[in-house]
């Protein structure tokens, strides 16, 4: 099966915007998510591991090509049914030289209590201030109303420096060490998620290409 890699975006389109305002990459709702097209670098941001340490995105991405997830959290079913069903494939990214990156809004202590339960070699890292969700361009605002319901639920989403609480469309970036995008599938609909297989076909057919 032959898969064209230059983007894959479910009904969405991708304006240029300014970034000299800290809330214009965030999108007022997530059917308006602007994220990263093909060919373009990734953002210098630091992230966090679970115990707190922080990492830069750019030096994980340096001498490993990687496979870059953005999901709601580990409150989320539908990212748990994702990485459990990524779990099938893992062990072939891994072979094939990818390292995977699951980035999450919520907090590294979150995360810490949150820890995928598998054997999995993902790594977790938090983007508490949501600097990666604004600048790879999913990150939305979500409403009052919506906010207020997860409240019921015990799930305290987290917030710009707007004091708006921001949530990432679920997203796949698959990126070369030079930090440039190859691949990217992003879905407004959060339970909409790409399959496992059709991660692993992409990834095989960039392999040779990015290594």
């Amino acid at each position: 099966m032959r898969f064209s890699i230059k983007f894959l975006f479910i009904g969405l389109f991708f304006t240029l915007q300014s970034v000299s305002a800290m809330s214009k990459n965030i999108a007022s709702e997530a059917s308006a998510v602007n994220p990263l097209l093909n060919g373009m670098p990734i953002p210098a941001v630091t992230l966090h591991y679970p115990d707190g340490t922080p990492v830069s995105l750019t030096a994980l991405t340096m001498h490993k090509p990687a496979i870059i997830m953005f999901y709601r959290g580990g409150w989320c079913p539908y990212c748990n049914q994702q990485f459990a069903e990524l779990q099938t494939v893992e062990k072939d990214l891994v072979a094939l030289g990818y390292q995977i990156l699951a980035i999450s809004p919520q907090a590294p202590d979150a995360l810490q209590s949150q820890a995928l339960e598998s054997e999995m070699m993902v790594t977790q890292l938090s983007d508490v201030d949501v600097s990666a969700i604004r600048e790879f361009g999913v990150g939305f605002y979500v409403d009052d109303k919506t906010a207020e319901r997860y409240k019921t639920y015990n799930i305290e989403l987290t917030k710009d420096a707007t004091g708006t609480p921001v949530l990432p469309a679920p997203a796949v970036f698959i990126v070369d060490k030079q930090g440039v995008v190859q691949f990217s599938y992003v879905n407004p609909d959060f339970k909409v998620r790409p399959s496992a297989a059709l991660i692993k076909s992409v990834a095989t057919v960039l392999a040779a290409e990015i290594k």
